[in-house]
């Protein structure tokens, strides 16, 4: 039980660090001169996961990106026509979704329930000749209609920020935290995934219906641009989840996950990029009977091609050794040995980000924290988010995944693999300069079938509409 509530409370340490890390860098704002705003600054190199921009001036040969497999972020999901800098944007959407499986398995057989939702959103985009940063928070209220109890107080607040602290060397980091009654209530108003070019990432892919979830991730990175066709860098991962009425999801289990790596990045012509990056994680379970954790060493190549200054497109591959330790059963007198194995990492994927859409596409085979499982997981993960400017005030959206969570650490937890499945297609309708219709639909389905909660009803239908308003105000203006 010591053991046990100290892992637990190592669930806030990576915030902590990363909050401390972002402070550390404040001092080093005094220096930077703000952009005056009638002669904005290009967003810098390497933002966005590596790939770069339209806005990037490719003339700037001197400059590496950050290769996608190990940058720590993720792809853009919107069109160059919709990207904005130097803002400030606020409003507020109130949006009614209909689900035809509200509480999934906890009553045996699916409810429907129709919810009522109002979010007002705060976002703040600055970017200086050194330093670009973007914070949004969204906080909200649900209400369900038949399930009352499950009422919630939405929250969802994230910060991306990169600093230049030489011409040669750059921090960034990264914070979401989410607390809700459904992930599908977050801004974006139906589209739960995100699409990486990285070997390392959060997994929480494993969907509970309505009920009440904390999630927290983010990132630290630092890159130093050595020589002209030479860079190296390292960064922290971590990833948190936490279900506060353990009730509501029998099956699932709190769980947290922390990440390091180091790159060697070389740039053999303007266009091509290969390297080579050593990664650690630290995987921690915390199911009923105990604790599961699971240690991961991998060393990998990568190659990262660009072949226009808006495509990119990344592979890696190599080695994932893992060391698990399972959970001890209370009538068992000694510990369970330790399973160690070993398996090949790799993933591929592509990002479009064009004038009047966007398209990022992901595939990956790698060692995960388990998202809810009781242990971490061998995880086959592929996601893919398009968006289409289809007229002026016309937009459409196209985000799917398919992800195979295999736990690791024999029988005894491998029963509780499975498999998820969703898609959410959506309409977006601007009404004048700020009143703004979207339409949407989202299916779900997976396949846990030692996991109650999802075992006896296993398919989510949701439809949703929204109606928002949004203000923007130029900053310096």
């Amino acid at each position: 039980m010591k053991r046990l509530a100290k892992d637990r409370s190592t669930l806030m340490m990576p915030r902590l660090v990363l909050g401390l890390s972002i402070l550390l860098t404040v001092p080093l704002w005094s220096q930077t001169e703000s952009t005056p705003a009638a002669q904005p600054v290009p967003p810098l190199v390497g933002v966005d996961n590596g790939a770069p921009s339209a806005a990037v001036n490719e003339t700037d040969n001197d400059r590496m990106l950050t290769p996608p497999p190990v940058s720590g972020q993720t792809y853009p999901t919107v069109p160059t026509s919709e990207e904005r800098s130097n803002y400030l944007r606020y409003g507020v959407s109130f949006t009614s979704a209909y689900t035809d499986n509200a509480l999934g398995g906890v009553t045996g057989q699916p409810i429907s329930d129709i919810s009522y939702s109002i979010a007002p959103s705060l976002a703040l985009d600055e970017t200086t000749s050194r330093m670009h940063w973007v914070t949004t928070y969204a906080p909200g209220f649900t209400i369900y209609q038949r399930t009352s109890a499950r009422n919630e107080a939405d929250h969802n607040a994230s910060i991306e920020f990169e600093y230049r602290l030489s011409p040669h060397i750059t921090f960034g980091a990264q914070d979401g935290f989410q607390k809700s009654s459904n992930m599908f209530n977050h801004p974006t108003l139906g589209s739960v995934g995100t699409v990486s070019g990285g070997a390392q990432q959060p997994n929480f892919s494993v969907i509970a219906p309505i009920a009440d979830r904390l999630s927290n991730s983010g990132n630290v990175s630092l890159t130093y641009q050595f020589a002209l066709n030479g860079m190296v860098g390292a960064n922290g991962i971590f990833a948190n989840l936490h279900y506060p009425h353990p009730a509501q999801v029998p099956g699932l289990y709190d769980s947290s996950s922390q990440a390091g790596s180091a790159f060697y990045s070389l740039r053999v012509s303007k266009r091509h990029y290969l390297g080579v990056t050593y990664q650690y994680q630290r995987l921690v379970s915390f199911p009923i009977d105990g604790l599961s954790e699971a240690q991961t060493h991998a060393g990998l190549f990568f190659y990262t091609l660009y072949p226009t200054s808006r495509l990119s497109i990344s592979l890696f591959g190599g080695p994932q050794h893992s060391d698990v330790v399972r959970p001890q059963p209370a009538l068992l007198g000694q510990p369970l040995p330790e399973i160690r194995e070993w398996n090949p990492a790799a993933g591929a994927s592509l990002n479009w980000q064009g004038r009047l859409n966007s398209f990022a596409l992901s595939y990956s085979h790698v060692v995960a924290g388990g998202g809810g499982l009781s242990g971490a997981v061998l995880m086959d993960a592929a996601t893919a988010s398009l968006r289409q400017q289809i007229t002026r005030h016309l937009s459409g959206s196209i985000d799917a995944a398919y992800i195979r969570n295999d736990v690791l650490g024999g029988e005894s937890l491998e029963s509780s693999s499975g498999h998820t499945l969703w898609g959410t297609v959506s309409l977006q309708q601007q009404l004048g300069q700020h009143f703004g219709l979207q339409l949407g639909y989202t299916r779900l389905h997976q396949t846990y079938r030692n996991v109650e909660v999802i075992a006896t009803a296993p398919d989510t239908n949701r439809e949703f509409v929204s109606v928002s308003y949004q203000f923007s105000r130029p900053l310096g203006r």
